[in-house]
């Protein structure tokens, strides 16, 4: 059965993480996307160091379901392809600095004057427009800039790196998708495409949305371990006998009192989250109290209680949690050799239109030459087209190119 976006036809320029991770959204819910890669540009993703056969195991994961052609844009002749694919392809993705789709010819207003349709979205560090719309950024940065890290620290110490690309995803690649998808529903009543500009850093910062917004309405300015979740209330991870961490969620009154009965801290179960003085006291006893036991008895003096506490697990103990088992959050995808290779699933659940992940990313420009037949080109054409170098010096179409 179809994905629920099985109509859409994606042209992807993404490179790295953010843009990938968008169309592979879209790719599992089904629509069909096509990966535009610069030959022998450098791409950290695909170069990471675990394989999962030709390519690496994050460039297998973001680039599944993706058929892929290899493409030089600085050579005059790729263009004259670009503007066959996009006859047939609605939506088109770029991550480029802004000003350089526009100086290769492929600007939103070069291209809607023929393409009017056309749904085009721009994904970029800090936007189109203000001073900062031509500086290179990374995740770090975005979120030091939108006021997350400093409002997420300790006081006693300074930002902790997050595992994982909280502006590239949650601010770059959800943000894209959502974005794309409510243009195709304008577009739907409209019959018009449109230009999408989205900085990731705009997205990060819009995250502020319960602090933030306090402030805004004149609460105290969001700092290190000043509010109710950031570490100002018993809302923390605290510590056990072996040094491994819970995590304490019991906000509400009901879970509170749970948690302190079973703490052995029934005084503390009346007090309010904006008293500092009683947190302060809560929280210290909290302390205490977990380093009285291992972490494994915990998870199971916890797991028969419903008070918002669960264990930090790492991340294979996550991956074989019961919860996520039971959710397929865990799947096997055929790799280009038809191997099974493991990689986590796609989150969305559908009653009609199942996700499904077809086959996992390919080595770049595996799907240039049949394209190109599909296009309607000859062989000759195609090896004239070879020639220019548009789709990489020594360019054939398989595997040893």
């Amino acid at each position: 059965m179809a994905g629920p976006l099985a109509s859409l036809k994606v042209l992807d320029f993404t490179t790295l993480l953010p843009g990938p991770f968008a169309s592979m959204i879209l790719a599992d819910l089904g629509a069909s996307v096509l990966r535009v890669e610069a030959p022998g540009r450098p791409d950290l993703v695909r170069e990471m160091r675990q394989r999962a056969g030709s390519v690496s195991a994050a460039h297998a994961t973001v680039n599944r379901s993706k058929r892929c052609i290899s493409l030089d844009l600085k050579v005059p002749d790729s263009l004259q392809l670009v503007d066959q694919l996009l006859e047939s392809h609605d939506i088109l993705l770029e991550q480029f600095r802004p000003g350089v789709m526009q100086r290769l010819g492929l600007g939103y207003e070069q291209l809607q004057v023929e393409h009017p349709k056309l749904i085009y979205c721009s994904l970029t560090g800090y936007g189109q427009t203000g001073p900062y719309r031509d500086r290179a950024g990374h995740d770090i940065n975005y979120l030091a800039l939108s006021g997350l890290s400093e409002t997420s620290r300790r006081k006693d110490s300074g930002p902790v790196p997050f595992g994982f690309q909280l502006a590239d995803i949650a601010g770059g690649s959800y943000h894209m998708a959502m974005a794309v998808l409510a243009a195709v529903i304008h577009r739907q009543q409209t019959g018009e495409g449109q230009h999408i500009d989205l900085s990731m850093t705009d997205a990060v910062f819009s995250m502020h949305a319960l602090a933030g917004a306090e402030w805004l309405s004149g609460a105290e300015e969001p700092s290190a371990e000043n509010g109710m979740l950031n570490g100002g209330t018993l809302y923390d991870y605290y510590e056990t006998l072996d040094g491994r961490w819970i995590s304490v969620g019991s906000l509400e009154p009901v879970f509170l009192k749970r948690l302190c009965l079973q703490m052995g801290i029934p005084e503390e179960q009346n007090s309010h989250l904006d008293d500092a003085k009683s947190q302060n006291r809560l929280k210290e006893k909290l302390r205490a109290g977990f380093k009285r036991k291992y972490f494994q008895e915990w998870v199971e003096i916890f797991q028969m209680l419903d008070a918002c506490v669960e264990p930090v697990l790492t991340m294979s103990e996550a991956a074989n949690h019961p919860q996520l088992q039971e959710r397929g959050m865990i799947k096997k995808v055929p790799n280009e050799e038809g191997d099974l290779i493991l990689q986590i699933s796609s989150p969305f659940r559908f009653s009609k239109t199942p996700v499904n992940s077809g086959f996992s990313g390919q080595i770049p420009g595996a799907d240039t030459l049949s394209t190109l037949r599909e296009l309607g080109w000859e062989d000759e054409r195609i090896k004239a087209f070879l020639e220019t170098g548009a789709c990489g010096v020594g360019f054939r179409g398989d595997s040893n190119n």
